[in-house]
């Protein structure tokens, strides 16, 4: 490790700090990592675009997927509309919207050369679409696959659809068929407990047998509940043409089962932090952001400028950003990860200075780029591009 940092400490050498990278080595290897279950199994992967946040590498990965690799899962109208503009022809919008100025803009987005679909879970979002019968909005129904025992008194599992039996799908299916403006294309189903659930997270051990537990319980429900939807849909007569899940965390589980047409996965092709602690993925980190050494207040410590890069979720000490090169640097625990400042402990065996960048590894991996404009895209020893996020494009999807 000492070799790597001595690598991009050298590739940044005449940067101005704080400075993020990507390395495509590393991006490659997790491509294929990603995509070896999936190609196995018949499927296709669609990217998780929230997970990246930069145009450049969303393209980069669609192409080095040589066919695998399959439409986008974008989680806004807005950000739609700025891939679509940017030659993306295959989009679902994740999450639903009721917004007018949303409408009308998906009911523009789809013509004969794109499909631009949204997630929907009640008849009120239905109400809210407006297509044409020429240009019907496509419309992907999702439903509810948290672990729910003991008759739904406990909820394990994100909180999303309400939607939780095959009669409640095909229900509003029905509530689509009777719209000539809208198409429906088919099904999502998340996986939550399953996909987004490192079992062994270090900060906090404890919970490793409960976790593993709960994603063991889960994976007979999850398919089975997914492949009752399916069959109860084409019993009344609806052709399923999508049917998405699965997640970084779980595309092995995902791609073997017979109901789904397609995987998707984001954080897993970049690896940030959260990602090192699934038993079973064998990926590389693959983007970072340095800090630059301003002040070494005591023996063993040093202090960088900056690094209050906190994650999104419920709090805790895995959202922080954690140092990864030189090894063996540690956070404080009274300081963490500070706006301004940030203390590190250093090992004896390590020797810092002023002016010595440390590389970092943030938590979750798109949420960097709200904090950068550009990444620099790394391969080997050359930079290869600087690529901007969708901040450095003056894009902001919130």
């Amino acid at each position: 490790m000492l070799d790597q940092y001595e690598r991009y400490r050298e590739l940044i050498r005449n940067e101005r700090l704080p400075v993020a990278l990507v390395d495509l080595d590393a991006v490659d290897h997790n491509i294929e990592v990603l995509l070896s279950d999936v190609r196995r199994h018949g499927k296709t992967l669609r990217v998780a675009s929230k997970s990246i946040r930069c145009l450049w590498l969303l393209k980069y990965i669609t192409e080095r997927g040589r066919g695998a690799i399959r439409g986008i899962l974008s989680y806004s109208v807005a950000e739609a509309a700025f891939l679509a503009e940017h030659g993306f022809t295959d989009i679902i919008v994740a999450y639903p919207t009721v917004q007018p100025s949303d409408c009308q803009v998906l009911a523009e987005l789809n013509d004969s050369n794109r499909r631009v679909a949204i997630v929907v879970d009640s008849e009120a979002h239905l109400e809210a679409l407006h297509g044409t019968p020429e240009h019907p909005i496509p419309v992907v129904i999702e439903v509810d696959l948290s672990y729910r025992p003991w008759g739904g008194r406990v909820h394990l599992g994100a909180r999303r659809s309400p939607l939780r039996s095959p009669e409640a799908v095909v229900h509003l299916a029905e509530k689509i068929a009777q719209r000539a403006d809208l198409k429906f294309l088919g099904l999502m189903g998340y996986e939550a407990q399953i996909a987004g659930v490192g079992e062994s997270n270090p900060f906090s051990p404890l919970l490793t047998p409960a976790r593993k537990l709960i994603k063991r319980l889960s994976r007979p429900y999850v398919a089975q509940m997914r492949q009752r939807v399916l069959d109860l849909l084409r019993q009344r007569g609806f052709s399923v043409e999508v049917f998405n899940g699965g997640g970084t965390g779980s595309v092995a589980f995902a791609s073997a089962e017979k109901a789904l047409t397609e995987v998707t996965a984001g954080s897993g092709f970049l690896c940030s932090h959260l990602f090192d602690y699934y038993a079973h993925l064998k990926l590389k980190p693959a983007i970072f952001f340095a800090l630059q050494i301003v002040r070494i207040s005591d023996p063993g410590f040093v202090t960088c400028h900056g690094g209050g890069l906190i994650a999104s979720g419920p709090a805790g000490a895995d959202r922080l950003p954690v140092p990864y090169l030189p090894p063996g640097l540690k956070l404080t625990a009274l300081e963490g990860a500070g706006e301004v400042q940030t203390p590190l402990r250093v090992p004896r065996n390590v020797t810092l200075r002023p002016g010595d960048p440390v590389f970092f590894r943030h938590a979750k991996a798109g949420e960097l780029a709200e904090h950068f404009n550009e990444y620099l895209i790394v391969r080997d020893r050359q930079i290869v591009t600087r690529a901007p996020t969708y901040r450095g494009m003056g894009q902001c999807f919130l």
